[in-house]
């Protein structure tokens, strides 16, 4: 007989709810005394801060406020992000031994193409993308992360169905560069939706059983459909107290002027590059970076890729990180090296 996990559909809620119940699930299953459980969520209209974010520093306030988002703070750590119903989100609450191994680069390989299946079979090719991502001939569909918690493992993804990207660029504090037309366009040419796709987004009841149904094969399990123990609702309204508080969200309070928006070009053989970076005096880190100038990249998402791996960066480890980043990637960039990019953002932060 297979091993019984739980299947939980907590359907759209606030980010404070969605939160304290990851925290009290968690607590569950790493105590023990609750079962490997997959959950499905969405969230209403939310700007989420990463647990040690500033949203004076990283969110337009303004528009959050004018368009009715909610402004919440993560219980992980990480970058600033956007979610609303057009996203739908899935979480696996294991214990640790449950997938065999502890090396979370092998565990997200064999969840993401667990998720892939379930995706592709909807009519579309998805694919696993090193290291955490989902995507459609080269289109990022989903994205995922997971972490240990002692003897529990909590690992997350969600599905882009009408997805809107450019109301998420507008909630978070960018460089200019970054909302221009031209950009969003660019941003919108690297993600795609299942909507789009397909032409309609399918029931969500079908997505959610087809995604079960790839968990439940691959893992050499079954579930059946629970609700939250009563440790777990106790656990739940006290993570609520205190998550849902103006206490919570303002936690971390940095001045705005304090993370200035810094740009540099730097030209090199074949033309110019431009960065354009928000950047954290006091903590000298890199918040987010855009990249723009008289340059060819292929992959062009690649790009987008880099602006993503520095993110958060320390300045003095940037030149390192590029050089991981391009390490064994086929990227095509004539007359551009990847020092050239450190080289901008250097000189962006040195700017400040």
């Amino acid at each position: 007989m297979l091993p019984t996990w739980r299947l939980i559909d907590t359907g759209t809620r606030r980010a404070a709810e969605n939160f304290a119940l990851n925290r009290a699930i968690l607590e569950a299953r790493k105590r023990g005394m609750t079962p490997s459980t997959l959950r499905f969520l969405q969230f209403g209209p939310s700007a989420l801060l990463g647990y040690h974010q500033s949203a004076e520093q990283e969110l337009d306030l303004d528009y959050c406020r004018a368009n009715g988002i909610e402004v919440q703070r993560r219980i992980t750590g990480g970058g600033a992000i956007y979610m609303d119903e057009s996203v739908l989100g899935w979480e696996l609450y294991l214990g640790k031994s449950d997938l065999g191994t502890p090396d979370m680069a092998a565990i997200s390989q064999r969840v993401c193409e667990t998720a892939a299946r379930g995706v592709s079979a909807f009519g579309v090719r998805a694919s696993y993308r090193p290291r955490t991502d989902i995507e459609v001939d080269g289109r990022k569909i989903a994205g995922t992360g997971g972490a240990f918690d002692g003897a529990a493992l909590l690992y997350q993804g969600t599905l882009l169905l009408d997805f809107d990207i450019e109301r998420m660029l507008r909630c978070l504090r960018l460089p200019a560069e970054m909302l221009s037309p031209q950009a969003i366009e660019g941003a919108r040419a690297r993600v795609v939706n299942l909507g789009e796709l397909l032409g309609v987004v399918p029931p969500l009841e079908k997505i959610k059983r087809r995604i079960a149904d790839e968990f439940a094969e691959t893992l050499g399990v079954s579930f059946e459909p629970g609700e939250l123990s009563p440790l777990e609702a106790r656990l739940f309204r006290e993570a609520l107290a205190e998550i849902d508080s103006p206490e919570w969200v303002e936690m971390v309070r940095k001045p705005r002027g304090g993370l200035p928006v810094v740009e540099a070009i730097h030209r090199f053989a074949g033309g110019t590059l431009r960065a354009a970076a928000a950047y954290d005096r006091a903590g000298g880190r890199i918040r987010q970076v855009c990249f723009s100038g008289d340059f060819f990249v292929n992959p062009p998402r690649a790009v987008a890729d880099l602006e993503a791996a520095l993110r958060d960066c320390a300045i003095e480890d940037v030149p390192a990180a590029v050089a991981r980043f391009f390490q064994g990637r086929p990227i095509e960039m004539p007359g551009l090296a990847p020092a050239d990019f450190a080289v901008a953002v250097t000189r962006a932060a040195q700017a400040a």
